[in-house]
């Protein structure tokens, strides 16, 4: 995406993979194919590839820059950590794209994560001499409290949920805490002024948004609160990922509520190039428009 300016912040993203991904009947909970039949029709090539019945689907890092900071929101899938298909894509890409958006890890001074899924969470830790450490040696890791102890709790059980099989904890946040990096916060908490949290439950236990706000402009970055264009045409949606599938409904027919036909800025985790846009209301559910500045 280009750089989108929120008043005085500045936002890019470092990009993991993009390109078709998955089939919406395979990716939503109840789909209809028949029923959501006009919403796929009036798709995007950008966003629904036709030859192969596909989603495009990005995975992405944001960059936020303030004048005090440097934040991280989302970290992928990384590398390294032993995922099988589909997960078991090459993560190069990451690496370059952040170095050509000029950043090493030490000049990062905070990483959020939305949620602790396997693909937001992947570049928290690096493994070094056969242990997991964090990735980024100078930042604070800010983790929803609630949300971390959920994982925790399923990980001491030993029990697998979609989206967070296969270690993720273990290797992607539990090596953080251990490391002292990590604040464990509740909804509210400001990274600094005007960069706060929105809990945005129901795709995971404590799912948070990212508020900007900076010089009278407003942008949020939604993480997986939803993931596709189609859940603006249909906010009823819920994917096979989520936690709890009519609390995420709930969500996101509370937050669309609020932010359609404003000026705020949306930026979801997986919405391919241009990234960033806005909510209008629609006869049926919301429209979606790419922001044009």
């Amino acid at each position: 995406m280009k750089e989108l300016r929120v008043g005085d912040v500045s936002i890019t993203s470092v990009i993991e993979r993009d390109g078709p991904w998955r089939r919406p009947e395979d990716f939503f909970l109840g789909y209809d194919s028949a029923k959501q039949a006009q919403n796929v029709a009036g798709l995007q090539p950008e966003v629904f590839d036709r030859e192969s019945g596909k989603m495009v689907i990005t995975y992405q890092t944001f960059i936020v820059r303030t004048a005090r900071h440097v934040i991280l929101v989302d970290t992928c899938t990384g590398e390294d950590k032993g995922y099988g298909p589909p997960m078991d894509f090459p993560k190069q890409r990451w690496l370059d794209e952040l170095a050509v958006a000029g950043l090493k890890p030490e000049d990062v001074d905070y990483v959020f994560c939305t949620h602790l899924h396997i693909d937001h969470s992947g570049w928290n830790t690096k493994l070094e001499n056969g242990r997991w450490v964090p990735f980024f040696p100078r930042a604070k890791y800010v983790f929803h409290k609630g949300e971390y102890e959920a994982w925790e709790k399923l990980d001491q059980e030993g029990v697998d949920r979609p989206g967070g099989a296969g270690g993720v904890w273990r290797m992607n946040c539990k090596p953080i805490v251990e490391a002292g990096q990590a604040l464990l916060v509740e909804e509210g908490f400001e990274i600094e002024p005007g960069i706060s949290l929105m809990l945005t439950a129901g795709h995971s236990p404590c799912h948070c948004c990212l508020r900007i706000e900076s010089g009278g402009k407003r942008a949020m970055i939604t993480g997986d609160m939803f993931h596709h264009q189609l859940q603006c045409s249909d906010p009823e949606l819920s994917t096979i990922f989520c936690w709890d599938a009519e609390a995420a409904r709930k969500t996101r027919r509370e937050v669309f509520s609020e932010v359609a036909d404003t000026d705020t800025v949306l930026l979801p985790i997986h919405f391919p190039s241009p990234t960033a846009g806005r909510l209008k209301r629609a006869t049926s559910g919301y429209a979606w428009e790419w922001a044009q500045d």
